[in-house]
């Protein structure tokens, strides 16, 4: 079975001032500080909260 893929998330605006949903999506996937790379599982969940997100986050698969 292979290994679920994963993705690179990297948070490059600040989330200051942003809906508190979207603060929430961004402490959901781990991110803190801008320019802060994390990796997260590509899963449906992580999927979703990095569409809604995505005007604040750069995304690289690997």
């Amino acid at each position: 079975m292979a290994s679920p893929k994963e993705l690179k998330v990297t948070l490059v605006k600040s989330k200051h001032g942003r809906l508190k949903s979207h603060k929430a999506c961004v402490a959901g996937l781990g991110l803190r500080k801008i320019h802060q790379t994390v990796t997260v599982k590509d899963t449906p969940e992580n999927r979703g909260m990095i569409n809604r997100i995505s005007y604040l986050v750069s995304v690289e698969e690997g």
